[in-house]
Parts: C-alpha cells; structure tokens; sequence
C-alpha cells in the first residue's frame, strides 16, 4: 500500500528532473532560465527527501534525511517570488527579493536543530517530519508567497491585450503558479495534521505547465510542439506508469502462489497488449485533437491551393490567394505580401493585405534591417521577444521592424537564391504560436509561391514585350505616314517656291522694263511743265500744270513701287550689300499697302536716324519684315487695331533692332516654343503652309542675327529682329 502513496510523489519528481533537464539544455542564458533551472533542481531534492522518507525504515535515518534537504528547500521561496519578478519585469520591490533571501538563510542555520524539524511522524502513508517552532514561520512565508504570486500572475493577465501573451500568462497561473500553492500545503502534515501532502500532487500543475511550455514556449526557449517530442513523452510516461503496474501487482501478489506460476508473465502481457496498447492510440488521437486540432484539415487546403497557384500567371490572384488561403486556415490577425518593385536599389512594396487595413507600413527599404536579415539568412524569422532584450543593435532593429509591421513570422520569397519578396504574418487569432509544422507548411508555400510569382512575372514581361512591339510598329508607321505627309507637304511648298521664283523673276523683269517708260513719262511731263511756266497764257497754263503737277506725282509713286518690287524680288546669294533697315521697312510697307489701306488698322512708324548700314541680303531682309508684317496685319484684322514698327540702335552691343508689335490676341504660351518650326501653323488648312516663321528665322540666323517672340505690353504679338552692324 506504501507503494501506491509514492506514486504520486514520483511523477512529480519525474517532471522536475525533466523540466530542470530542458531548462539546463535549451533555455538560454537568462535570468528567468537560471532560476527556473535552480528551482527545478531544488523541488527535485524535496521530492527524492519525501520519496526516501515514505520508505524509510527508521525514523533517525527518515529526520536526517529530511533536516539535511531542508537546508537546502528553505531557498525554494525567495527563489520563486524572485523568478515571478524577473519573468513578470516587475520594476523595484528589490527589497522583497533581499528579505526573503535573508529570511531563507536565517532558517537555513536552524534546519539541523529541532526548532525546524523536531522529529519524525509515522503515518499510514510513511515518515513525514514534524516542524518545530521556527517552521511556523517558514508556512506563514510560504502560504504568504504563493497567494502573492498568484495575484502578481492575476493582475498581469488583466493588464494584457494580446492575446498569445494572455495565454502564456493563463498557463503560468494554472502551472507554475499553482504549484507553489500545492507544495504549500505540504506545511500541513508537518504542523500535525495527518493528511497525506498535498504537494505530491504537484504533477498536475507541472505537467499543465509543461503544455504551455511546448505550447506558448513560456520560457522563451525555442521550444515548438512536434509530434515525435510529445509521442515520446507519452511513452515515457506510459512506460513508467506501466513499471509502477508491474511492480504493485508483484507486491500485491507477493504472497500468493499464482505470481511465481509460468502463466502469470504470460496473463499480465496479455493485460498490457489489451489495456496499454488502446489507451496509448487514445491519448495520441487526445493531443492530436488538442495540439494539432485543424492541421490535417489545413494542410489539404494548402496543398490544393499548391496546386491551384502553379496555373496562376496574375501576381495580383496569387497574392489574393495565397493571403485569402492563410488568413482563412490559420486564422491569424492579418497578413501581407512585400514585393520588390523594378526599381534601383529595389523597394519592397506592400503588394496585398488582409484583416489589418491600418498598417503603418506601405513599404520595406532595401537597407532595412528586416530585409539586411533576410537575404543573409533567406530562412524564416519568429519574432522572439530576447531580440527586443539582446546586446546586439541589429537584432533590436529587426525585432523593432517587425512590430512595425506587426508580424509574428516572416518568410522570404526566395527565386534563384534572390529575395524578391517579404510573406509577413500576424499573430494566430486563437493566441497559439506557430508550431513546428505550421512553419515546414509555410515555408513549403512560400517556396511554390515564389516560383508563381516569377513564373507571372516573366509572362507580364513577355506581354509588356509582345504590346510594346505592336506599339513600337504602330509609332513607326505613323512616323512613316507623317514623314509621307510632311513629304508631300515639302513637295507643295517647293512647288510653290519654284512658281514664286519664277513669278519673282517675271515680276523683277516686268518692273525693269516699266521703268523706262516711266522715265520718259515723267521726263516729257517734267518738259512740259516748264514749257507752260515760260508762257504767259495763265489761265490755261494753272490748270494744266495742276493736272500735270498731279500725273507726274502718280508716276513718282508709281516708279517707287516699282523701285521697291525690284528690290524684295531681286534673288541673289549674296550678303555683302549695304543694306538700310529703315529702308527696308518702308518697302515692305510700300508692298503690303493695298492688304491694309481698305481695313481699320493703323500704322505707326518710329524710325531711328543715324541708323548704322548692315551688311546682307537686301532681297531676304525685305521678305523677313514683309512677312512679319503681314502676320502682324492678319492678326490686327478684321477689328480695329494698330501695329507699331519700330527700328533702333543697340551700340553698346554693336546691333540693329526692328520691332513689329500688334494689337492682336497674341500666341498663347502654350505653343511659343513651337512657332518657329517647320509647318507649324495654328491657320486653317489652305490658309497657310507653316513655313513662314520657319523661313524668316532661317534668314536672320544666316545674317547672324536673332528673332525672337517677345513679351507685349499688351496682349497682342511682339517680334524682335537683332542684326549686327559694324563699327
């Protein structure tokens, strides 16, 4: 019967042996870790003292035993309120910790006296010590702690919003919390009551405790669920369950015949193949339902979403189905998709986002501390919170861009050893960490998803090719359908050069033989003239020198014209003539005097004297103002308005300067940078070729000069000729 009252003690003790040996071999070397480490180990020692004394045969042997545990046990509770400290960071209270060090090694001094431990009781269950006075105090401490670190983990849970952190707090209250409460309640028999310890039971919590630990890695160990750990913990465990069996049996039958009989090996493997081997299958479809609930049903939508992803050239259907398919399964609280952009160096761009709108990240730099870690590293990254707490910057960066993105995990998109994009994922809605193959899963995925994205990708690239060249071949022929055009355009204008310069040639040969016969005419009225001044008949020589007076100045006018034809019709090439621009002006008007005299514009002239002699072509000079002026005529018309010519002298600069400024509505500014070139025209069609501008620049430019649009008082148009003079 003693036997059965170890059994409990004995599971508990196998949980601290197996606690303090993961904590020993994963947990880092923080001050949670060490602690945890130490107070394993020590609630080792108690129950191996509790084990030895319930099977002890004498009672001298069962107190020293149990005095010599003690002196060691009695740091148990300064170490336990001092790891609810350091794991909860609770800030000060430092004093606490220090007293209850102090108190513990004051009782430490009297654990071999029997102030702390008088002697040993025999209860049905074995030896338990009875406390002596001082141990009082150590129950009030102890029952003082546990309520204290229950309400520390209480308010702690209250205090917390996320849900992943609440659960861990949840596992820690019902494990680790409970606990010091259990092997509180060990003071019981030791004050005198007989009542089997309670503490013994301390494997219930423990092995709660011990679920959060693979569940929530409460200990920030790394730890992750797998089923081949929790499989071999349950063989574990149902081996020494199985050992116990066994060995109660042999001292219950220990005095009957039966259990030294051939068959009874035989009968108890039978017992064993029909019981053990059922309650194993059932326990393991047990923690499949509870750890891996929903795994089987997820890992056949991500393969079918494998499959459907892999057909898929759109990266827009397959970020929308790769989040849709994650957000859906795992239920997680968002999750998003970074993927670079083209350009140099590449920015990662928020690609697609789901269940968290409010995300203060649209975009990951190329020197990101995140990203730095991911084309190292091209592995996936838990956030754990010692990257918030290391020594080293750069894992704090990293740790610090994962907040701000708020992910829990994160996978490269990897092509070719090459990130190109980012898969980050918030925490599960349920508040479970990713295990062991929620990761193997995603990371299977994320690989397959890659090669879909690329894959869709180098098709755009392909069509982007196929349209530009569509585009490209489009642009060519209308490149060639306007050449054709402007062609034509050039063919017209040349033709019409051609006609213009023979008109030109006539015209030129024309006035050259009207000016003699207005020459003679004007000679013999002149003669005529004089004749009648010298005769004395004034009656009749007054109205015939008026008639002859006004017919020989309609010859003068006549022969100018004529003067003025010849000069803007003469072609030559060459830019040696001593040319008068006021000269010039004055001639274009001449030929321009029947577009204006029957409209309402007026004319104002400012001609400056001393004007310097330029050297040119007088015959190009004079189509240049012919043309300025006649644009500044056609935009003046049909309304009243006036156009002011103006000639000056610039000396400082050594030029000669025609203004020609018109009351017109002015060129708008969108098009002045264009009315100088070639067939550019805002006439209708058939009212002008484009080319007149164009030409006029040509000529000033070769004269070395310049032509410019200038800015008018008013709104109207204000050209400006610049021709250089020689000093």
């Amino acid at each position: 019967m003693r036997l059965l009252y170890s059994i409990p003690p004995f599971l508990t003790l196998c949980c601290f042996v197996s606690l303090a040996c993961l904590s020993a071999s994963r947990g880092r070397k923080k001050q949670i870790n060490r602690l945890f480490t130490v107070i394993c180990i020590l609630g080792a020692f108690l129950y191996i003292d509790i084990l030895v004394i319930f099977n002890c045969k004498s009672s001298q042997t069962a107190l020293f035993i149990s005095r010599l545990d003690h002196f060691f046990i009695v740091y148990l509770i300064p170490l336990y309120i001092h790891f609810f400290h350091a794991y909860l960071k609770i800030p000060g209270r430092l004093w606490l910790i220090r007293t209850a060090y102090f108190f513990a090694f004051i009782l430490m001094c009297f654990t071999p006296t029997p102030l702390f431990i008088a002697e040993m009781q025999r209860h049905s269950f074995g030896y338990f010590g009875k406390g002596g006075a001082l141990y009082v105090l150590m129950g009030i401490e102890t029952a003082g702690a546990a309520v204290y670190v229950l309400i520390l983990i209480h308010q702690a849970i209250q205090r917390e919003t996320q849900s992943v952190l609440k659960n861990r707090l949840k596992y820690l209250f019902c494990g680790f919390g409970i606990l010091g409460f259990l092997i509180g309640m060990n003071t019981l028999p030791l004050l005198g009551y007989t009542v089997y310890p309670p503490g013994n039971f301390s494997f219930i919590p423990l092995s709660i405790f011990a679920v959060g630990l693979f569940r929530y890695d409460l200990l920030d160990m790394g730890l992750l669920i797998r089923k081949s750990v929790i499989y071999s913990i349950l063989s574990i465990m149902l081996t020494l369950i199985y050992a116990l069996v066994v060995t109660v049996i042999h001292k219950s039958a220990s005095g009957i015949d039966i259990s030294n009989s051939v068959y009874f090996p035989i009968f108890f493997f039978i017992l064993v193949v029909v019981i053990f081997g059922p309650v194993k299958t059932r326990i393991q479809i047990l923690v499949d339902r509870y750890f891996f609930k929903g795994r089987y049903e997820y890992r056949r939508t991500i393969k079918q979403l494998s499959q459907t992803i892999s057909a898929v050239l759109d990266i827009q259907q397959i970020a929308a189905l790769l989040i849709e398919t994650i957000s859906g399964s795992m239920q997680v609280s968002h999750c998003c998709m970074y993927l670079s952009d083209d350009a140099k160096p590449p920015t990662y761009v928020r690609f697609r986002n789901n269940g968290d709108p409010s995300l203060p990240t649209d975009a990951i730099s190329e020197n990101s501390p995140l990203v730095i870690w991911m084309k190292r590293r091209l592995q996936p990254l838990l956030k754990d919170p010692q990257m918030q707490q290391s020594e080293d910057a750069f894992s704090r960066q990293v740790y610090a861009e994962l907040e701000s993105i708020r992910a829990a995990v994160v996978f490269p998109l990897i092509f070719e050893n090459t990130l190109i994009g980012i898969l980050a994922i918030g925490d599960k809605k349920s508040g479970d960490l990713f295990l062991a193959d929620d990761l193997d899963l995603l990371e299977t995925l994320a690989s397959q998803s890659s090669l879909s994205i690329e894959n869709a990708r180098a098709y755009r690239k392909i069509e982007d090719l196929n349209k530009n060249l569509e585009k490209k071949v489009s642009e060519r022929t209308l490149e060639l359908q306007t050449a054709l055009v402007e062609k034509e355009k050039a063919m017209e204008v040349l033709i019409r050069s051609e006609s213009l310069a023979a008109i030109g040639t006539l015209v030129a040969g024309t006035a050259h033989e009207l000016n003699n016969p207005l020459a003679s005419a004007m000679s013999l009225i002149q003669s005529t003239l004089e004749d009648l001044s010298a005769r004395n008949d004034t009656p009749l020589n007054s109205a015939i020198q008026d008639d002859l007076a006004f017919a020989g100045k309609e010859l003068a006018r006549a022969k100018a014209i004529v003067g003025s034809l010849l000069g803007l019709s003469r072609q030559t090439q060459t830019y040696d003539d001593a040319i008068d621009l006021n000269t010039v002006v004055k001639d274009a008007l001449q030929m321009l005097r029947n577009l204006y005299k029957n409209q309402k514009i007026e004319i104002s002239e400012q001609y400056a004297g001393d004007l310097p002699l330029v050297y040119g072509n007088f015959a190009s000079l004079g189509q240049v103002v012919l043309n300025i002026i006649q644009n500044a005529v056609q935009a003046a018309a049909p309304s009243s308005g006036t156009i002011f010519l103006k000639t000056d002298v610039d000396r400082n600069h050594h030029q000669v300067i025609f203004e020609c400024e018109d009351t017109g509505p002015g060129i708008p500014d969108a098009i002045r940078q264009d009315i100088f070139k070639p067939f550019f025209t805002t006439k209708a069609v058939g009212k002008g070729t484009g080319l007149g501008l164009y030409i006029c620049h040509d000529i000033v430019e070769r004269h070395g000069g310049t032509l410019a649009l200038e800015k008018s008082r008013g709104k109207g148009a204000r050209f400006v000729v610049k021709l250089l003079f020689e000093s």
